[in-house]
């Protein structure tokens, strides 16, 4: 794995990357859409199974056809995404393949086969199976979608905090030694948790939108205005539910991730008593110069948050950039951070035993070992051992490669963070005005509510933006940068395939975007 690595196409890497963020954008347009619809259509249908009135079975499926629609687009980009670990990231796959494998086989093996099987019911039972039964084939479609999204962000959150696992110098492969340290992380869970709760603030975002937009055409009146109540109480339910996650997301990022907290907050020079930036005049367009400058420019900011976001204490020491790539301060479990350059020794020295236990296994192979080398066996192993956990850097040249992309971490975390406040405030708005008073003639919350739903899914983006580019230029955390992770194949055929890749998922956004007009535009069918 490692003679060959220098020489592969730098252009690959970059398309490869490219292909990978297209892909994984344009699927998560889709996912968080079918995990909110998931719980509204569910709670509609327990209406209906609760009450019998044919109101909420017509209301129920209608919400399920829209979701049934988005459900479809989602499969298709998620399962070409799969494939891109074995197609452009072999090294990855190979290098870790036994850990980040087992959550997705889970996913495709029980969750999916789970969401797939119920949804046909839930679509064609409605007159074959008994409403108890087609509630639970509801339920559990919107369970199986949940589970699914469960097992990949296992597997995300593993590369962001790689735990329960050991590196096997006879195969070569970081091998799981603990199922449930990887399943059931600290950072898994949170992941997981403010990931499907930000996905249910679209799901009723954009039921609300569209009962809006019926009310602006004085159509489906009482069924517009019965799923804007259901929208907004899930609505402000999961946008509190977010916030309190995002608040111990960013605890956890703070504890495994530093480097990424820094870039979210333009943080160049950390110490105690810091505050959370509200906005400062971060150049968007270029890296700062964080080694020679202070802090960014017109900085204004919440005294003593940012130490209470990132240890829960106001006068918590928070590192910057230059305190991380320095070293030498203590961390929240007491250990001495290290320098960069003392972290790039640790790392040779874990690629150097990786070597010499791989040239000295072709050896002996076939033959039993001498006691020398047998010697030399355990010797690089407890090296290799020892220094695993600082292999990535290895491969590390300068400071610079380990400081993301501060500009797209420091906005993105401000869209984020501000449209989901926007949105915290509209849900308490919208539902005092649908309670207290007559909701249909208030028509201007009803383009308020159109224009907030394509900032639904730019706030998603942005946070998936920031999950992602901050953990730059790792694959996994530490241990494998992105240019060692990719396979050795060339730019053009990446590049090639990028573009494909593009106008395929334009399309099918495209698609998608026009079959839900269609359908809403024709409005609730009465059942037959």
């Amino acid at each position: 794995m490692t003679h060959f690595l220098l020489n592969i196409d730098a252009g690959a890497i970059d398309w490869a990357r490219a292909q990978f963020a297209i892909t994984a954008i344009y699927h998560w347009l889709f996912v968080p859409l079918t995990l909110g619809l998931a719980l509204i259509m569910g709670i509609m249908e327990t209406c209906y199974y609760r009450t019998r009135k044919r109101f909420w079975k017509d209301t129920a499926r209608y919400w399920q056809k829209l979701f049934g629609i988005n459900f479809a687009m989602g499969v298709a980009t998620g399962i070409i995404l799969e494939f891109e670990f074995g197609t452009n990231w072999s090294n990855y796959s190979w290098f870790v393949g036994d850990i980040f494998g087992a959550p997705l086989a889970v996913e495709g093996i029980v969750a999916f086969f789970m969401e797939s099987t119920f949804v046909a019911v839930m679509f064609f039972g409605w007159k074959k199976v008994s409403p108890g039964f087609h509630l639970a084939s509801t339920w559990l479609t919107g369970i199986g979608a949940t589970i699914s999204a469960w097992w990949i962000l296992v597997a995300n959150a593993w590369m962001q905090y790689p735990v329960g696992c050991e590196f096997n110098p006879d195969t070569m492969r970081n091998e799981m030694v603990s199922f449930f340290d990887v399943a059931l992380s600290p950072f898994a869970v949170n992941k997981f948790t403010h990931t499907v709760t930000s996905a249910w603030i679209i799901g009723a975002i954009f039921v609300i939108a569209v009962s809006c937009y019926y009310l602006l055409k004085k159509r489906e009146q009482k069924m517009a205005t019965e799923s804007i109540k259901i929208g907004a109480i899930v609505g402000l339910v999961a946008t509190v539910l977010t916030i309190h996650t995002g608040d111990e997301s960013a605890y956890q990022v703070a504890k495994v991730q530093p480097m990424k907290l820094a870039a979210m907050e333009a943080l160049y020079n950390g110490g105690e008593d810091q505050s959370l930036t509200i906005i400062s005049m971060v150049n968007p367009f270029t890296q700062p110069d964080y080694a020679n400058e202070e802090k960014a420019p017109l900085h204004i900011g919440v005294p003593y948050a940012l130490s209470f976001l990132a240890t829960h204490d106001i006068h918590g020491f928070v590192p910057g950039v230059n305190d991380i790539i320095k070293g030498g301060y203590t961390k929240p479990d007491g250990t001495v951070e290290l320098s960069l350059e003392e972290k790039k020794v640790r790392g040779q020295k874990a690629i150097t035993a990786m070597a010499e236990y791989r040239k000295l296994s072709q050896a002996v192979k076939g033959r039993e070992a001498t006691p020398d080398e047998s010697t030399k066996f355990d010797e690089y192993s407890k090296t290799l051992a020892d220094n695993m956990p600082y292999f990535g850097y290895g491969y590390i040249k300068d400071a610079d490669q380990i400081v993301p992309h501060i500009p797209i971490c420091f906005y993105a975390f401000r869209i984020m963070v501000g449209l989901g406040t926007l949105f915290l405030l509209f849900f308490i708005v919208i539902l005092f005005v649908v309670y207290k008073k007559d909701i249909t003639k208030v028509r201007w919350l009803h383009w308020v509510a159109l224009a907030l739903l394509p900032l639904a899914y730019i706030a998603s983006e942005s946070g998936w933006l920031v999950a992602e580019f901050g953990r730059q230029p790792w694959t996994i955390q530490d241990m494998l940068p992105t240019w060692v992770a990719v396979s050795d194949i060339g730019a053009s055929s990446v590049m090639l395939t990028f573009f494909i890749f593009l106008a395929l998922f334009t399309t099918l956004l495209a698609v998608e975007i026009s079959i839900l007009c269609r359908e809403i535009k024709r409005g609730v069918e009465q059942e037959k």
